[in-house]
């Protein structure tokens, strides 16, 4: 199964679409980066990228967005004076790395009697919003807060699972899985600071591999990070890079 970036959901809607470009809008979570950028389909001249640029930063201004944020064409290099100019105006760049796994693929893991895997339902509900507002206030209270919001509406959606980890009773991690036809994605796996290298994240993955056999096991990773090295050693296999640049106005 040939396995592309157009496979990732996103939250967000096209607001705006030409032969260059797609604008994705997220009015729900204004503070989400990943849910109100533009990507490229093709890449842009340098003139094009400032209109573009331009556009962006207008558009979010109007709507108290204080970031802009592009994502470039799958497995394409950054051409040098368009890095040169965002190295000038000071922008973050980045790259993902999309990787995938059949369930059978998955090294075994063995049972623990401290780690317990529960889908999230009304009765757990409000300890998970807890558990992922924990984790994200150090993006500040407004996001926090905005993302409690998210979660609830994730939490309704058919073709969402979120999962949480307990560690002896207390908890301890989560996953969401974004369920299509053919895939089952990964997306936001994290574990509590106080949690880790107990092999809570690898049970929360098992449990999407049990749940999820008949489908192929999607994620997107950070380039420049830890986890996906761990996603190489369980057998992930590596299918592409996206290089993205994002950078947060001065107020």
């Amino acid at each position: 199964m040939q396995i592309t970036y157009e496979d990732i959901f996103i939250h967000g809607q096209v607001v705006a679409e030409n032969n260059l470009y797609k604008h994705y809008h997220f009015p729900e979570m204004l503070s989400r980066y990943d849910s109100n950028f533009i990507e490229y389909k093709r890449f842009p001249s340098l003139d094009q990228f400032k209109e573009a640029e331009s556009y962006l930063r207008e558009y979010h201004l109007k709507n108290g967005q204080m970031h802009v944020k592009f994502k470039f064409p799958e497995n394409e290099e950054i051409p040098v004076d368009l890095v040169d100019y965002l190295n000038l105006r000071e922008y973050d760049i980045g790259f993902l790395e999309l990787y995938s796994i059949l369930p059978n693929q998955f090294p075994y893991v063995s049972d623990d009697p401290d780690i317990e895997i529960q889908v999230v339902s009304e009765k757990n509900l409000e300890v998970f919003l807890d558990l992922q507002y924990q984790q994200d206030i150090v993006f500040g209270s407004n996001f926090a807060e905005q993302k409690v919001d998210l979660n609830k509406r994730i939490f309704k959606a058919p073709n969402f699972m979120q999962l949480l980890a307990f560690y002896k009773g207390i908890p301890a991690g989560a996953v969401e899985i974004i369920i299509s036809e053919n895939t089952a994605e990964i997306d936001n796996l994290g574990v509590d600071e106080d949690f880790q290298k107990k092999g809570i994240g690898s049970r929360l993955q098992k449990f999407v591999m049990d749940t999820f056999h008949d489908k192929t096991i999607i994620l997107v990773a950070d380039g420049q990070d830890t986890p996906k090295e761990m996603y190489k050693r369980q057998n992930y296999q590596y299918h592409s890079y996206q290089y993205y640049c994002q950078k947060v106005e001065d107020e």
